[in-house]
């Protein structure tokens, strides 16, 4: 394994990207356990992962960074003197990350620099020969060898139908036809990082960065790729305990969930077309593990106050022996940041084990850290993560 790994955050100026840097930098100053983190299960392995004094981070965004010394307060580190090493320490990461992309339907695609200024790119083509420098100069400037692409940005509209990106040839159709209205800007990072030789990770359940196409793409480029939708609350939650009505022979008559969150997650997902993919994603787990589909519905509302907190109210309503009808709610509130970066951070250390080891294709003995796990019917949290656990004994 090369001295130095290189992270790449799509969205490296976000919540998220914040809390996964000082995390990070706080694990390797020994400042914090490593709870949270599932490769920590795995001792045998510590020599097989990255360790996180060798993680060179970068990344792209379209909006300035925040106020990194809150993000970082808002967690549970609360020694003023880490506090300040952090946010020092973020702050200039977040500082070097490259201008971001846009893209206007049936327009042109650009690239916002952190200051806000806009450069128009001509083409799809442009906007990928952009990014692709953007990863080499990373890799130059830093001196690493194998890097993993994470989009943890905002979530994307629906791409509707995808048809057109559902193949290799089908994609280069669209770039070299320049059909802008048929992508979505994760598209262009996913393809720039897989044609670049990296691993890449979907943790977003953006259409455009993952797609049948992509996949072909990353068997043929060599390298390894996963998502959609990091699984950290709710539907966590749920893929634990819908098994538990199925192997009881309980009947789930409906199971109502309820959202609400702060940040800018939260604040995306109140615009109908992004809050219809994250939903979807949301809803599709029941009827895979219990057979059946109930009455299920999902909301999300945005709540400002709470900032970077979220709290899920879930309902089910079931029936038993003798018809019998009764319930069972579960309240979740956690830190949005603080339970995803984690696995953010271990999902980059299975990707570049991967990657070193010379697999390509679906890591889907990942499927366990998603919503939406391409390729891959079981969502039972616990034989999902039986598929990691025999993955990782071979090593």
């Amino acid at each position: 394994m090369s001295v130095n790994t290189g992270i790449l955050f799509v969205g490296a100026c976000g919540h998220l990207a914040t809390t996964a840097m000082a995390g990070a930098l706080a694990l390797s100053k020994k400042i914090c356990p490593p709870l949270g983190m599932v490769t920590e299960l795995f001792p045998e392995l510590k020599d097989q992962f990255f360790q996180m004094e060798n993680v060179v981070f970068g990344g792209w965004d379209i909006r300035p960074c925040p106020d990194v010394f809150a993000v970082i307060k808002g967690t549970g580190i609360d020694k003023p003197e880490d506090l300040i090493f952090l946010t020092k320490e973020v702050e200039k990461i977040q500082a070097l990350s490259f201008s971001g992309i846009v893209v206007n339907a049936g327009d042109a695609v650009s690239s916002i620099s952190e200051k806000g200024h806009v450069h128009h790119e001509d083409s799809i083509t442009h906007a990928i020969t952009k990014i692709k420098l953007d990863i080499e100069k990373f890799k130059m400037d830093h001196d690493i060898e194998k890097v993993i692409v994470i989009n943890i940005a905002s979530t994307e509209p629906s791409l509707g139908d995808a048809v057109c990106l559902s193949n290799k040839d089908s994609i280069e159709a669209v770039i070299d036809e320049n059909r802008v209205e048929k992508i979505r800007p994760s598209f262009i990072y996913a393809y720039s990082a897989i044609t670049s030789g990296c691993a890449y990770i979907n943790f977003t359940p953006s259409q455009g960065g993952m797609t049948k196409g992509l996949v072909e793409l990353a068997g043929e480029h060599g390298v390894p790729v996963m998502g959609s939708d990091g699984k950290t609350g709710e539907t966590l939650v749920k893929s634990a305990l819908a098994p538990l009505f199925a192997m009881r022979n309980l009947q789930v008559m409906s199971w109502e969930g309820y959202n609400i969150l702060g940040n800018m997650d939260g604040k995306v997902l109140q615009h109908a077309e992004n809050g219809s993919t994250k939903i979807k994603s949301k809803e599709g787990l029941l009827p895979h593990i219990l057979g059946y589909s109930p009455h299920a519905r999902v909301s999300i509302d945005y709540v400002p106050s709470l900032g970077d907190r979220k709290t899920a109210w879930d309902f089910i309503h079931f029936q038993g022996f003798m018809n019998t009808k009764m319930s069972l709610q579960f309240t979740w509130q956690g830190c949005d940041s603080a339970l995803a970066a984690p696995l953010v951070l271990d999902l980059a250390r299975l990707g570049i084990l991967a990657l070193e080891k010379g697999e390509s294709g679906i890591m889907s003995h990942l499927a366990s850290f998603f919503k939406s796990p391409w390729d891959m019917d079981e969502h039972s949290l616990e034989k999902q993560f039986s598929l990691l656990t025999k993955y990782l004994s071979t090593y």
